[in-house]
């Protein structure tokens, strides 16, 4: 009876199985993207079931040198205590292309339990052979190991438009481009993007080398970093070179006797290549209408409203949610016409935003808090949102909706609603009319007088020592003032801690990208507000000068420049740990409250 239903659970079980299968039939063609021509390459069909009438697509454009080579894997796994088998089987085939061109291989097809599966179509581009092979290559013996042709190894600063407006995206990708057997990297330096707000769009931590064709020829190629760059100046704006040093392996060979003619040898060989520089021609907005608030791209806008009928004193938010594609972080809140009887406060924040190739997409919100001081009836108008469509260059206005707001009464603490009232004023409403008192409130004999009684000596002697602590504390704060480098003194570490605050929490964390990122900002931050500096004016070479107007010594800006130089090396190459953070940290500490000292 036992064993009958075990069989009868080991049959569902495959039963299950073999239909999970059928449902989960994967059939797939893998083949170059870029191939030489007379080159030989492999052709793949893999499907994770066995198939049988496996049909070819038209292969016309090729040589068909060898094939179907088939093979058969399988991989068994338990995770968590789950068990989980997969086959895989695969058609290999050798081909070789008759011609130049880009050829588009159509689906193959393969039957699967009665079935028939279709693979992807692939796409094959053929590009005339290389007239001899590469000087550099790891293929390539040389007798004097150490240069590597610039045709054989480079790297490249493209950007996909050359002229754009302020505030629009571009897309800058640094690639390196290789024949080469590249070994590592020992150091890369990257631009800093000057004039432009920058956002890298996340790549995989492991550089993956594809095989593209660049003037005709085939490399393989690396993406090392990819970001968009907001410009937020006008005018033609230079982007530095990418220097990158190189570990290259070559194969040496050493002619000394017949025998080492049988044997070769590698040398890794260090090899700098640069990238040219590049210029952006940036142009100015069309005069922008009413309602701008610096929205680049293509956005919508939505309202929403906590309650339209409160008390007062009770808070009410009101919330302007912008969504779409474009600058979304550098985007102002939006302004609200509030009655004058309303206390509001500043807006609260929030973005949420992925970068990819078209841009930033996401939403950023502009929460206003505000309290309604007095009873009565208000409007709120509708929010006009501006923003500039990149597309039809053209600014595109959006509504939000009105809101109707009844304030009743409150606790009686507040007199009714007064218009044309200064905001200032709403404070001192409520104590201009006193109300009838009907608790027992002391009462003083006719003919009492303040003056002359003892409560009035003890005030006049409190007022007089009051006076004398007053003068007292004046004259140490002109003492303390007199010395303006004790002052400076006082307060630069506070500036520089205050400053470094961000930095300091993510030292903590151990969150190296946003450390050095923080510890960036502050400096820059800090000189901008110091020296009165637009954020868009901000440079090494400008904050250098203005350092020196101010008769900073030329040691603390040489310091001051190689941390941001550490800062912008350490987000693209990490590297060193915490120990060097720390070091990083209170070099950045010392400096910034030499430089509040020392800034005249």
């Amino acid at each position: 009876m036992i064993l009958s239903k075990l069989k009868l659970i080991l049959f569902a079980l495959l039963l299950s199985l073999s239909g999970w299968a059928a449902d989960k039939i994967s059939f797939t063609m893998e083949a170059p993207q870029v191939v030489e021509l007379g080159e030989q390459f492999r052709l793949a069909f893999s499907v994770n079931a066995k198939g049988t009438n496996l049909k070819l697509p038209d292969l016309g454009d090729f040589d068909v040198l060898m094939g179907p080579s088939t093979s058969q894997s399988t991989s068994f796994q338990i995770i968590n205590g789950v068990s989980s088998q997969s086959v895989s089987f695969s058609y290999l085939y050798v081909l070789r292309a008759k011609k130049e061109g880009r050829f588009n291989v159509a689906p193959g097809s393969i039957t699967v339990d009665g079935t028939e599966y279709k693979s992807n179509s692939q796409s094959i581009e053929v590009v005339k052979g290389s007239a001899k092979p590469s000087s550099g290559g790891v293929d390539t013996p040389t007798s004097t190991p150490g240069t590597v042709p610039k045709s054989d190894l480079f790297v490249k600063l493209n950007l996909d438009k050359r002229s754009l407006y302020k505030g629009e995206h571009l897309t800058a990708t640094i690639k390196i481009y290789s024949k080469v057997n590249l070994n590592g990297f020992e150091d890369i330096s990257i631009p800093n993007f000057e004039g432009f707000w920058a956002q890298d769009i996340q790549l995989p931590q492991q550089i993956s080398l594809q095989r593209e064709t660049y003037n005709g020829e085939i490399y393989n190629v690396g993406t090392l970093k990819k970001s968009l760059l907001f410009p937020q100046q006008t005018g033609s704006i230079s982007i530095g070179s990418v220097k990158i040093d190189c570990i290259v392996q070559q194969r040496v060979k050493k002619a000394q006797s017949i025998f080492d003619d049988f044997f070769d040898s590698f040398a890794n060989v260090k090899a700098t290549i640069v990238s040219d520089p590049v210029s952006v021609n940036v142009l100015p907005l069309p005069t922008a209408p009413a309602g701008f608030s610096g929205a680049v791209g293509k956005f919508d806008i939505r309202s929403s409203i906590t309650s339209k009928s409160v008390r007062e004193n009770d808070a009410i938010t009101i919330k302007l949610d912008v969504t779409g594609n474009g600058n979304i972080k550098l985007i102002n809140p939006p302004k609200i016409s509030f009655p004058a009887d309303f206390e509001v406060y500043d807006p609260k924040t929030n973005s949420n935003f992925s970068a990819s190739d078209q841009g930033l997409n996401g939403n950023i919100t502009f929460e206003y808090l505000f309290l309604p001081r007095f009873a009565g009836s208000y409007t709120i108008p509708a929010v006009n949102f501006v923003f500039f469509d990149t597309d039809t260059k053209r600014y595109v206005s959006k509504t939000t909706e009105e809101y109707q707001i009844k304030v009743g009464k409150g606790d009686g603490t507040h007199a009714q609603t007064i218009n044309a009232v200064a905001k200032e004023d709403l404070k001192q409403i409520g104590s201009d009319i006193r109300y009838l008192k009907t608790n027992n409130a002391p009462l003083q004999p006719k003919g009492y007088t303040f003056f002359g009684s003892f409560a009035f000596y003890l005030l006049y002697l409190a007022g007089i020592l009051t006076l004398l602590a007053i003068y007292l504390l004046n004259q140490k704060r002109i003492r303390e003032n007199a010395n303006v480098a004790r002052m400076k003194n006082k307060k630069a570490s506070k500036v520089a801690l205050k400053r470094l605050k961000e930095a300091s929490s993510h030292l903590h964390t151990g969150d190296d990208e946003k450390f050095y990122e923080s510890v960036t900002r502050a400096f820059w931050g800090y000189l901008g507000d110091k020296l009165t500096i637009p954020a868009s004016e901000l440079s090494r070479e400008k904050a250098s000068d203005e350092l020196a107007k101010h008769e900073l010594s030329a040691a603390i800006i040489e310091r001051f420049v190689q941390i941001l130089d550490t800062c912008e090396y350490a987000r693209y190459a990490p590297g060193g740990g915490t120990a060097k953070m720390h070091e990083l940290f209170e070099e950045a500490t010392e400096v910034m409250s030499v430089m509040e000292k020392e800034i005249k």
